[in-house]
């Protein structure tokens, strides 16, 4: 049983060209060389979504600047610092 579908796309002739060449060079398939570019478009949309994401988390915390993000970094360890458990060190006498 097949586990792919055909995909039949049209193309502008010289990025056909392009492509065909690219393919060539690199020694793939035309199929392998779109699903690559897919991949990567995926790969770019996600990232996309995730500094969008990031850039409105930081409009809503106020963080404008890199130093905003130092300056909250450093309070945060300096936070866990302050609440984390003493350790007690126990001293060994030499025998």
């Amino acid at each position: 049983m097949r586990t792919t579908k055909v995909l039949s796309i049209t193309l502008p002739e010289p990025m056909l060209e392009l492509a065909k060449e690219r393919a060539r060079k690199e020694n793939r398939t035309m199929s392998e060389l779109v699903r690559e570019a897919l991949r990567r478009y995926d790969w770019a949309q996600e990232l996309a979504e995730v500094q969008a994401y990031g850039q409105q988390r930081a409009r809503e915390m106020g963080i404008t600047t890199e130093e905003d993000v130092d300056r909250l970094i450093h309070e945060y360890r300096n936070e866990r610092r302050a609440s984390a458990p003493k350790e007690r060190t126990v001293s060994r006498k030499a025998s």
